[in-house]
């Protein structure tokens, strides 16, 4: 049909969902990518609404991959590269029609290429790139060679197997990196148990178990995990560490393995660094207007300590290297000790700490005192003594930017002091508090809005914001069926003025304190999550996670 021949970018102007300017722009930009990639890129589209625009114009369905039952068999019609190229998968085979699933149902090049390699008349449905790259993933792996591994008894000592590189164990630990990057997980949890061993990934900061294992297949994942990340595949008894740094799909991703003995075998936890992120960019921190305006404030002076405090995996390395980002330029001599070095910054002379051979936090940061630093970052104050330097450092002249573990801002200033330094030398160093915490996103695709509850009202009132409505996601194939789609960041910035000093040297308590600050205008954890939820991003359940309601 003619019509069927119109290219995308005048269906999107004609349905109003961008400009002219803006299909210009991204036919200047998009270089080797297809123009709907661009798009999306650019922000100028969603996904969503590309799908929508696409199945109503050109009749085309719609198809959700997530628990669609595709059938194997055909899935040696058509080759992976070929699906992976042109980002499709085959679904069904009927006489002699074969329809496919793919993210762009206007590519006629890869339509009549699947036509003539293939012999079928070929039958068009469209679906999202995230539901394509997992069911490729998903279904293509299983080739030949892994049902063999799936279906063999192999001995513990054949280590050759991990060692190979065509080996069947070492392509299927590699799809299971490759997964764990593409569904942006932060963590990949090896997790034996009495008679399987689960994968499961942390993703958006919830753990769930993607794929389960035969029991024999335990030791031979595991040591090659272990010859990726150089550690002793002959040592089992106790906890080792190490770390990996592999490309996956051209794209550097650093992994920090851990390795823990249980009584039904090694466990493995892969902690994914993605250095091609861009959480180096202090605009991009999730920051409100007045939070960021106080925490550039903060950094910008030229003495002073800014401290970042929040539990484990709440994002405060992020916010830590955005800041040295920030900072760094020819004029200051920025030197950061850490453990271990997450991301290695150009111009930024990083230091890793190693206890085995006496190099700690506070003797780092004693001989970085030596080397005429401007600005230090020290990656946790964990006792008295680094603490100790940490101040003195601050008092002699020198930035210091660091992370403590406390639950929010002003619990920071009574734990330093708790740690043994004086009330007037914190009173004196302490430029400033950032507490945060990372919440789950309403997943953009599926996002719709809902009137908000009885205690959703009652709460916002509490803290004297006016609300309408809320958004919370139905569930659908690119959140999984969660409602979520990635995290956001919630602050408290806590700053450190002249009256918060004179309090914290008269011993003030943390109640004065907080009222003082309540007074300065600091925006806690709560009223910034809640103002999220306004503004569409989170829910009310989110926050109350992470934020104690008062």
């Amino acid at each position: 049909m003619k019509s069927k021949r119109k290219r995308l970018g005048d269906l999107l102007v004609d349905s109003g969902l961008i400009t002219e300017e803006q299909l210009l722009t991204a036919l200047k930009e998009k270089g080797n990518k297809k123009l709907g990639e661009t798009l999306l890129d650019l922000g100028f589209i969603s996904e969503q609404r590309l799908i929508e625009v696409l199945e109503f114009q050109l009749g085309i369905p719609h198809v959700s991959l997530y628990r669609y039952p595709i059938d194997k068999k055909i899935l040696a019609i058509v080759p992976k590269e070929v699906a992976k190229r042109n980002m499709l998968i085959p679904l069904k085979k009927e006489g002699d029609r074969l329809y496919i699933a793919m993210t762009d149902p206007m590519d006629f090049f890869a339509i009549d290429d699947l036509r003539l390699s293939t012999g079928f008349k070929i039958e068009t449905a469209i679906a999202s790139k995230g539901d394509i790259i997992k069911a490729i993933n998903k279904y293509y792996d299983y080739d030949h060679s892994m049902e063999d591994l799936l279906e063999e008894e192999k001995p513990v000592e054949e280590i050759q197997e991990a060692v190979e590189e065509d080996s069947p164990v070492v392509k299927l630990v590699n799809q299971i990196l490759l997964n764990g990057v593409q569904l942006k997980a932060s963590d990949i949890h090896i997790d034996p148990q009495e008679n399987k061993v689960l994968v499961r990934y942390r993703v958006d900061g919830v753990l769930r178990t993607e794929r389960t294992f035969p029991k024999n297949m335990q030791s031979m994942i595991i040591a090659r995990i272990k010859i990726m990340a150089n550690l002793n595949i002959t040592e089992y008894r106790i906890p080792q560490d190490g770390r990996i740094k592999v490309n996956i799909e051209f794209h550097p991703v650093d992994l920090r393995i851990s390795t823990l003995p249980t009584v039904y075998g090694e466990k493995i936890v892969m902690r994914i660094l993605d250095l091609g992120s861009t959480y180096n960019d202090l605009n991009k921190m999730n920051l409100s207007t007045v939070n960021f305006d106080r925490f550039v404030q903060m950094i910008e002076q030229p003495t002073g300590i800014v401290l970042i405090t929040g539990p484990t995996g709440s994002g405060k390395s992020s916010t830590l290297y955005a800041a040295l980002n920030r900072l760094n330029s020819d004029d200051v001599n920025i030197i950061t000790v850490e453990d271990p070095v997450e991301y290695q910054l150009e111009g930024i002379n990083q230091v890793q700490v190693n206890s085995a051979v006496g190099m700690t936090f506070a003797k780092g940061l004693r001989a970085i005192l030596r080397q005429d630093p401007n600005i230090i970052m020290v990656g946790e104050i964990r006792d008295t003594e680094t603490a100790e330097i940490a101040v003195r450092a601050s008092l002699t002249g020198h930035l210091v930017i660091s992370t403590i573990h406390t639950n929010d801002s002003i619990s920071t200033v009574t734990r330093l002091i708790d740690m043994g330094i004086e009330p007037f030398l914190v009173a004196a160093s302490l430029s400033g508090v950032v507490s945060q915490r990372l919440i789950r996103r309403v997943c953009p695709d599926c996002k719709t809005a809902h009137e908000p509850t009885q205690r959703e009202i009652t709460i916002f009132q509490r803290k004297g914001i006016e609300i309408q409505q809320v958004l919370r996601g139905k569930g659908c194939s690119a959140c999984n069926m969660t409602g979520y789609k990635g995290r956001v960041a919630i602050h408290e910035v806590l700053v450190i003025d002249e009256e918060v000093r004179r309090m914290i040297m008269n011993n003030g308590t943390m109640g004065e304190l907080r009222d003082l600050a309540i007074e300065k205008g600091t925006i806690f954890l709560l009223d910034d999550g809640l103002q999220k939820v306004k503004e569409g991003l989170t829910t009310t359940e989110e926050v109350l996670k992470v934020a104690i309601s008062d």
